[in-house]
């Protein structure tokens, strides 16, 4: 009897460890969000180095929840849930490092024109501490070869989740939070005759995978959409 429950407990606390990711993420998030820590602790060090190393820890206390679930069956509920969990704590932060390769954090789609953002966006990218940097090109992004009117660029803005900051008869800027960390992405759109260019930056330092290029195309999309 005592065996068993020693082996109850044992279970029930590699499910815990198991939780341990996931409970760290969203601590993590909810930290960042409300102000409590910095982004560069809550997503650089807890997302980026901490959660990695408590997912492979994760994982090894499934595989002993498993091994203790087929010698003993009635601990079936534990085994599964620390096994499931386990797996997708390990799978989610695999998937996320796996994206976080050498992608452009600065996009346009005029490589060698790129429009510049407005000046009260260029004032609040200063005073954040962001440095210059040199627009890039990324796969699939291509101009709009006609000249929208800012209204439908702005449209096109808000309904990829950009908040419109100005518009002028040849420029709409605005910016876009994250929904997880907060990590902010500055739009700007360059109005021409006959051409309308996209660039979105990141504002922050830390490796955030190709996001920047998925909402240039994304607000290329709607633009086309609403052509």
């Amino acid at each position: 009897m005592s065996r068993n429950k020693s082996l109850v407990g044992l279970s029930r606390l590699l499910l815990l460890v198991t939780l341990l990711t996931p409970l760290m993420v969203l601590g993590a998030v909810l930290a960042t969000r409300t102000g409590l820590i910095s982004l560069a602790t809550g997503y650089g060090t807890l997302g980026l180095k901490v959660a990695p190393v408590l997912a492979w820890v994760g994982a090894g206390a499934g595989i002993v929840s498993l091994l203790l679930l087929i010698k003993n069956r009635s601990l079936w509920l534990y085994g599964v849930l620390s096994v499931v969990i386990a797996a997708v704590s390990l799978g989610a932060v695999q998937y996320q490092l796996a994206r976080f390769g050498p992608s452009p954090r600065d996009v346009t789609s005029n490589v060698e024109d790129p429009p510049a953002f407005g000046r009260a966006l260029l004032s609040e990218r200063r005073a954040a501490g962001v440095r210059p940097t040199v627009a890039a090109d990324c796969d699939g992004l291509e101009a709009i070869d006609s000249q929208l009117a800012p209204d439908v660029a702005a449209w096109a803005l808000k309904q990829s989740g950009v908040t419109v900051m100005g518009m002028s008869p040849f420029r709409v800027d605005g910016w876009k939070e994250g929904m997880w960390f907060g990590i902010q992405h500055d739009v700007t759109v360059r109005i021409r005759p006959g051409r309308t260019d996209v660039r979105v930056a990141a504002r922050d330092g830390l490796p955030i995978g190709p996001q920047a290029c998925d909402l240039a195309k994304r607000i290329i999309s709607e633009m086309n959409a609403l052509r």
